[in-house]
């Protein structure tokens, strides 16, 4: 399941250009509960708009409720789970655009993380459903996750997660079909998006975490006086 993708910078924005380019500022790197931009379709027109990573974010947990997540949404059972059913049956589609997605490889017997995009280094689009939530001070925010497929015959994205798991792989939604991703008229519609991106249109390396930076211990000296 992917947890983590690089945004989409702003000064790049020609793939997407059906979109308004975002007014609001986002991070880079995006993990769970971060806000990045997605597109959808508006009242009139398709709309760009923020949304946090996690269809369920973390704040709309209730209290002793276990921490789950929901960046990711499978396909094949998306209309019968809670967290994603109602989005599914309204038909509350969204795109996330992004440069490359993260995904752990264990062929070492480790996990590595590895950066994954497409061979010609263009943007691209995940299939997504959006979900709007009631802060506690009344405002209104949006919430996403990504639809994913069983991906155990995928050339590529059979390469990732634990050996014994499942393999799963984000939908890529190629630029031919954003407007009609966004426009779908039933689920059955929107099943038909739900394929594989070729992976001979992919790029897929390894892309590690820098080493954190140990902090340095102070000297007896240097501490701090409770004096």
């Amino acid at each position: 399941m992917c947890t983590s993708y690089e945004a989409n910078p702003n000064d790049v924005w020609d793939v997407f250009s059906l979109f308004p380019v975002p007014n609001f500022d986002y991070k880079r790197e995006i993990y769970k509960d971060y806000y990045a931009p997605i597109f959808r379709h508006g009242d009139n027109e398709f709309e760009t708009v923020p949304a946090s990573f996690g269809i369920v974010p973390r704040r709309h947990i209730p209290p002793g409720v276990k921490v789950f997540d929901t960046m990711n949404a499978r396909s094949d059972s998306v209309d019968q789970k809670r967290s994603f059913s109602s989005a599914w049956k309204n038909l509350q589609l969204c795109l996330i655009p992004c440069v490359t997605f993260f995904e752990p490889d264990y062929e070492t017997g480790k996990a590595v993380r590895w950066r994954i995009g497409t061979a010609s280094g263009d943007p691209l689009a995940i299939a997504g459903l959006w979900r709007q939530w009631k802060e506690a001070d009344g405002s209104l925010s949006l919430a996403f996750t990504m639809l994913t497929v069983n991906s155990d015959e995928h050339p590529l994205m059979r390469r990732f997660h634990k050996p014994a798991d499942e393999k799963r792989s984000v939908v890529i939604v190629p630029p031919s079909g954003y407007a009609d991703w966004l426009s779908c008229r039933s689920a059955d519609e929107a099943r038909s998006f739900l394929q594989l991106y070729p992976a001979e249109a992919m790029h897929a390396e390894p892309y590690p975490l820098p080493p954190r930076k140990a902090v340095a211990k102070q000297p007896e000296d240097d501490q701090p006086s409770l004096l």
